[in-house]
Formats: structure tokens, sequence, C-alpha cells
């Protein structure tokens, strides 16, 4: 699949624009091809900037997953490099 904008969504911005921001992103694609460099197309548009938070929750799989990446670079054509993802717990055993 590939990046969708809409589902992207700012949830917090820092004040003052120091500090990071957390966004979420909602998607049918694996982690590693979120973080993979350039995939978030629309970045710099957007408002992220390098240091920012984003929680993908892959949304088909069982249970599903979270991982959160931080904003690595903010690349010249205005693309982002997210960082590889640190996943959240999301076992479910009963």
């Amino acid at each position: 699949m590939a990046y969708t904008a809409a589902t992207l969504r700012m949830v917090t911005q820092s004040v003052n624009n120091t500090g990071s921001a957390f966004w979420t992103y909602d998607t049918t694609d694996a982690a590693t091809a979120v973080d993979a460099n350039g995939y978030i197309t629309d970045a710099k548009a957007r408002g992220l900037k390098k240091g920012d938070r984003v929680e993908v929750t892959k949304t088909d799989a069982s249970p599903i997953s979270i991982t959160t990446h931080v904003v690595s670079a903010i690349n010249a054509n205005g693309s982002a490099d997210l960082a590889d993802g640190v996943a959240l717990g999301s076992t479910n055993s009963d």
C-alpha cells in the first residue's frame, strides 16, 4: 500500500514550536514500510519536524499492533525519514 495523508493526524503540538509534537497514523502497511525514508511524502507541508513522535497503528493486524517512531529528518523534498519503530505490547492470549 501507500501513504494515506488522511489518516495522519496531529494529537498534540509543542508550545511555541519548542519540543516535539505527537502524531498518529493508521494504516495496513507494516511498520517497516512506514519508517522507510520518504514514505510520508508531505511531512514538511503538514508541519512534521525532526524529533516529533508518530504512533503508527496497523489496523488489519490481529491483535492490532502499534509502533512508536521518531522523525529522524525532514528531507529536502519535504518527505520524512522515521526512525525504526518500537513496538508497544499488543498480545491477547485469551
